[in-house]
């Protein structure tokens, strides 16, 4: 007999499966098939809402802008980080994609907490509002 495959989630499962990743002072180590259902989790949000705004808190700003393209590109965005020059600063920074008018906004970071944040926007009132994470730096990697 042939099991048939993983249910495909529906808003409402995204939703209480990313809950859990609200407010983590720190983030636990995750298997790789919770990571891919988080993954489908966020993926899932990001086509049902309009917009989304991401803030990546990292250890350096080589790493924020790593993650910020991993993201970038697993949310569909086809935006080139490049193309966006920021002020080089050192230490840990606080990254942050504004998805609506696609701006980036970077500065010094002096809180303990790293992963990424991601605020999922509609227009709608009955739309996807939401802020979820701290999510794992490499999650799309």
């Amino acid at each position: 007999m042939i099991s048939p495959g993983p249910m495909p989630l529906t808003v409402q499962d995204a939703e209480a499966l990313l809950k859990d990743f609200i407010c983590n002072d720190v983030i636990s180590p995750i298997s790789e098939e919770e990571n891919a259902k988080i993954q489908q989790a966020l993926l899932l949000l990001t086509h049902e809402s309009d917009y989304q705004m991401l803030g990546i808190c990292a250890d350096s700003m080589a790493q924020a802008l790593t993650t910020l393209k991993q993201y970038l590109k697993a949310l569909e965005y086809s935006i080139n980080v490049e193309d966006n020059p920021l002020e080089p600063l050192e230490g840990a920074v606080y990254l942050k994609f504004n998805g609506r008018n696609q701006t980036f906004y970077l500065s010094s970071y002096l809180d303990k907490y790293r992963g990424v944040l991601i605020s999922f926007q509609s227009t709608e009132e009955d739309g996807i509002n939401g802020v979820y994470g701290h999510f794992p730096l490499d999650l799309f990697a």
